[in-house]
């Protein structure tokens, strides 16, 4: 385990993370152009989109559907889990729901990190999973969103509907169409299933037009993605320690927690160790580009500084260094 960890520590996306925390840590005038992060994050999304629709094309309805299943679970299961132990933590429950959605989501990065790592060592994984980290995204904003308009309309949830925890709000609205437009067709889903539609579509003739952009230089785009998210993380590390030692805790603990559910899930289904880590990956990561999208416009209430600085400043770094490696780990332990 400690010879994965440190080889994952040595590798060049995590290094060039650690170089852009450390840049931002000590001041540096090292910035990135107005812009670029977004495009970046614009191509990492195509890409992953295109290559699990290809990856997917491969596959018949039948091979994909227990894995489509879990994965949906999962992605309404988390914040459920994540509102609950929030509210025991105390959390306001905007912010709460703010956190449910973030950590019910996925990271798109963390996911392509994970495949660099199962490719360097050697590890085989199903393509279609891909297509389930796209999967993954929307779910959960819209169970967030919901609960909270139901709370707030004071209705009561069987498994959570309790006055200690004060989880029952003030009178308010429903669920309306902006949030179901926000949260189905922002930018980030929006790109990532349209790129996943056609490469579905296209298949493997769609290769000699997108490998040499989208699949030759993956690697190296991510490589300067994740030294622009150092530098941002660098920036929220101060706003988390501002929350104190609570919220620490869940940044660093719920990874774990949720991460082995997802690699129980995919073993359950029938995953190979590989795939089956990328399930704990999709399910122990946390979004901070299409969930943070809908809350600011849903819940503006939310403070970002929470839900962002947490899953940037702790549970991103130590999934990149840490939980990667583990949730291999528990997937081969468990096959």
């Amino acid at each position: 385990m400690s010879e994965i960890i440190i080889q994952n520590l040595l590798s060049p996306v995590v290094l060039f993370f650690a170089l852009g925390i450390f840049a931002s840590l000590v001041k540096s005038d090292l910035a990135f152009p107005k812009g670029i992060g977004e495009g970046l994050s614009i191509y990492l999304l195509i890409a992953i989109g295109i290559k699990g629709g290809i990856e997917l094309s491969h596959y018949s309805v039948n091979d994909v559907v227990a894995p489509i299943i879990a994965t949906l679970c999962l992605g309404v299961t988390i914040p459920f889990i994540t509102l609950f132990i929030t509210r025991l933590m105390k959390m306001d429950l905007k912010n709460s729901i703010g956190l449910a959605a973030t950590y019910g989501s996925t990271s798109i990065v963390s996911f392509g990190a994970a495949v660099s790592f199962l490719e360097k060592s050697g590890a085989a994984y199903e393509g279609f999973m891909n297509a389930m980290v796209v999967l993954m995204e929307s779910p959960a904003i819209l169970v967030s969103i919901v609960l909270l308009k139901m709370m707030e309309k004071n209705e009561t949830i069987p498994a959570f509907s309790s006055p200690r925890l004060g989880i029952i709000a003030t009178p308010g609205r429903f669920i309306d169409r902006e949030i179901i437009r926000e949260s189905l067709f922002g930018k980030s889903i929006l790109l990532l299933l349209g790129s996943l539609i056609i490469g579905l579509v296209l298949g493997t003739r769609a290769i000699p037009m997108v490998q040499p952009l989208f699949m030759d230089l993956y690697s190296s785009v991510l490589i300067i993605f994740l030294l622009y998210m150092g530098l941002v993380v660098g920036q929220r590390l101060p706003e988390v320690k501002k929350h104190g030692v609570k919220l620490l805790m869940f940044g660093l603990l719920t990874p774990l927690l949720f991460g082995s559910l997802g690699v129980i899930a995919g073993s359950v289904i029938g995953l190979s160790p590989g795939g089956s880590a990328l399930m704990g990956v999709i399910a122990g990561s946390a979004s901070y580009i299409a969930a943070p999208a809908a809350l600011k416009t849903s819940v503006p209430e939310a403070n970002p500084s929470i839900y962002l600085g947490v899953a940037l400043g702790v549970t991103f770094p130590f999934n990149l260094i840490i939980g990667i490696p583990v949730y291999y780990e528990i997937a081969k332990w468990l096959h």
